[in-house]
């Protein structure tokens, strides 16, 4: 069994495919020019005001005073009350979920003392894995306690009454380090559009040289040869996740406070889907000039679409399903639940199996593709 699995004909394809690209040093070259359509989704996505976020509610004191601190929020425009929580620990829990982007937690004696003339806390939490929306959001409580404060000054002419304030509480990037965030999206965008310009130019580079009708004078037939030109684009970019997790952890202090075997596993799918686009991309293609043309409307959209650099509450509420489409986007969700919030695949399931369907989908239909042009 051995002995047959050292002669496989793949081997032989396998060693050609990677001198193939040892020599290709073009491949290194990346050019991004978009077209009018991507900055016209630029400027839809690179949106730096954020709105309509997501709001848990602790409401313990269940209070006339503490229904006004919550429609003082909804009034704002800035907070979207998502769901009412039973305790502090079950809005945590929902916010490392990521079904939150902050939450409040009003005290059960808030209006005992507001009438007491005595301060209140208002403690508010908040993600902060995008540290430009956790400033953000931190500033819009502020200023929401704050006009409640004047106006039930106003309301109150005769009596001084107590102050609230609130207390911010910075999870999961305490140090609100906007470069975490930053890194663990660019991690899925860079292994998946390195993945689909390597097998682009890979693969149309076979059509250019005629080394397409060589190969299937072989006797290794059409799924070989398939698997053999993915194998080592594969192999060396899943080499490059791991050289990513490193240099962002020394470089720019990024944790891996969960499990980092499901955070590789998941890039190697991203990488998957990028080769499939790859493949699919130099099917409809007889250059290396047409393939990165074509690269063109495709790569902007899977970045600006992805959440990788902005986050998704910016674009607008008719966008954002569309994301739900993008690999780059899922993986996005994986690396930072994984490295920031340690949370597992109990947690992050969905974005775990999307990313396996869209990489059985986009590599299925690559090979279709291509051997289909080898027939």
């Amino acid at each position: 069994m051995l002995q047959r699995f050292l002669n496989w004909r793949f081997w032989p394809l396998f060693v050609k495919e990677l001198n193939e690209l040892r020599r290709n040093r073009r491949l290194v070259v990346m050019m991004l020019v978009p077209p009018t359509l991507n900055l016209i989704l630029l400027g839809f996505a690179m949106n730096p005001e954020v709105t309509n976020l997501r709001l848990g509610i602790v409401d313990e004191s269940r209070t006339a005073e503490s229904r006004e601190v919550i429609s003082a929020f909804r009034e704002s425009r800035s907070f979207v009350p998502a769901g009412y929580y039973r305790s502090a620990e079950e809005l945590g829990q929902a916010l490392s979920q990521g079904n939150l982007n902050a939450g409040i937690v009003i005290p059960a004696n808030f209006a005992t003392k507001r009438t007491g003339q005595q301060t209140v806390e208002i403690q508010f939490l908040v993600d902060s894995v995008d540290s430009n929306t956790a400033n953000i959001a931190g500033g819009y409580a502020s200023r929401v306690v704050s006009s409640l404060n004047e106006k039930i000054a106003l309301s109150r002419t005769n009596v001084q009454p107590a102050r609230a304030r609130s207390r911010v509480s910075l999870f999961y990037n305490p140090g609100l380090e906007n470069s975490w965030f930053i890194v663990t999206g660019m991690i899925g965008m860079l292994m998946v559009m390195l993945g689909a310009a390597i097998a682009s130019s890979s693969m149309v580079k076979e059509k250019e040289v005629g080394t397409v009708e060589q190969l299937l004078m072989t006797p290794a037939g059409s799924a070989e040869i398939i698997l053999a030109k993915m194998s080592p684009i594969f192999l060396i970019l899943s080499l490059t996740i791991g050289l990513s997790i490193i240099v962002g952890g020394v470089v720019f202090g990024v944790p891996v406070r969960g499990s980092l075997l499901l955070l590789y596993g998941s890039g190697m799918l991203c990488v998957l889907s990028g080769i499939g686009i790859g493949t699919i991309i130099a099917t409809f293609t007889r250059s290396q000039q047409q393939a990165q043309l074509m690269s063109f409307f495709v790569n902007p959209p899977l970045s600006m679409l992805s959440g990788a650099t902005t986050p998704i509450e910016a674009i607008p509420k008719w966008l954002q399903p569309v994301t739900d489409l993008n690999p780059v986007k899922h993986f996005a969700v994986l690396a930072r639940g994984v490295m920031l919030k340690g949370v597992g695949l109990d947690v992050l399931y969905p974005n775990f199996l999307a990313l396996v369907a869209f990489t059985i989908v986009l590599v299925g239909v690559s090979a279709w593709r291509f051997r289909k042009q080898l027939n």
